[in-house]
Formats: structure tokens, sequence, C-alpha cells
């Protein structure tokens, strides 16, 4: 960190930005496999591609990444507990989850606002985080209200009225 700036006074500052909130899931050998993730984000719309910033102590995403595919899950207002049960490491985080196959295999969680079936595309450094690419393959949006991360805490928004 630059001198002035430490962790604590960089996490307070940037939790001002709302996020989304999602899960990225896979599945591995053992089984389905998934973690909770709010840095996300638009990438490429030609060619179609996403980021996923994964912590690098994640024990889940070693295990998605090595399947080479996975869908980003983007959670409406009502998934504040299957949130909270996807950021805690072990555990059978699927216990009584819906859910069904994606069109590559990776879990799709039933109730998500939206999600985004992807291949890997590229790792790169990212300090104590990981840039996960993912290429696109296919995507969907059933717009349900999503939940909305800021300042530390979980919060819910509503659509704007259409004009």
């Amino acid at each position: 960190m630059s001198e002035g700036t430490d962790a604590s006074t960089m996490r307070q500052v940037l939790g001002h930005f709302p996020s989304g909130v999602t899960i990225v899931t896979g599945t591995t050998p053992e089984g389905p496999a998934g973690f909770t993730c709010q840095s996300f984000s638009s990438l490429s719309l030609d060619p179609p591609l996403v980021l996923v910033l994964p912590g690098r102590s994640s024990s889940s995403w070693p295990k998605i990444e090595a399947t080479g595919r996975f869908v980003v899950n983007v959670l409406s207002a009502e998934q504040e507990a299957l949130s909270t049960t996807f950021a805690v490491s072990g555990g059978d985080k699927f216990a009584g989850v819906e859910w069904h196959a994606s069109g590559l295999g990776s879990p799709i969680l039933g109730g998500a606002t939206a999600w985004i079936d992807c291949t890997l595309h590229a790792v790169h450094d990212g300090g104590d985080h990981l840039i996960v690419v993912g290429a696109v393959h296919d995507l969907g949006a059933p717009g349900l209200p999503p939940l909305v991360f800021h300042r530390g805490g979980y919060a819910r928004t509503s659509p704007a009225a259409a004009e």
C-alpha cells in the first residue's frame, strides 16, 4: 500500500461503492462447488467476456478453475442467506439449494436474478485476488430484484420505473 493507505481504510472507503452479489459455481469431480463473490463485472461485448475476482485464499475457486467452466449467479434480494452460506469455507453449501445444470454443466441457482455460463478464458495476478476472465457461452435473466452489498451490509433495490 502507498504511504498513508492501509487495508482497513481502503475497505471502508471502497465500501461506499455498492455492488451486486454473486455466487460463482462449478461442477467438480467431487460434486458442485461455489463461493460468494461481490467482485464481478462485464468486460467486453465483442467478444463477450466477464470478470470475477476470487480471493487467493478461496478453497472453492481452485476446484472450479480446474474444470475450465463456471456460472456467475447474480443473487436476488431474497438470497441473502444463500450469500452468507456460500461465503463460508467448508460444509455442504448445496444442501437444500435448488439448482439445475447449465448448458456447460455448471450449477445455475434457483431464484437468481441472472446467470452467466462461462468457460475460463484467462487468469491474471491481482494481488490478494485473482483476475479471472470468463468467455460467455450463454446467459439469462429472470429479472428478480437484485441483492446489493453496500458499506458492509446487504441492501435491496427496486428497478426504476419504465418511462
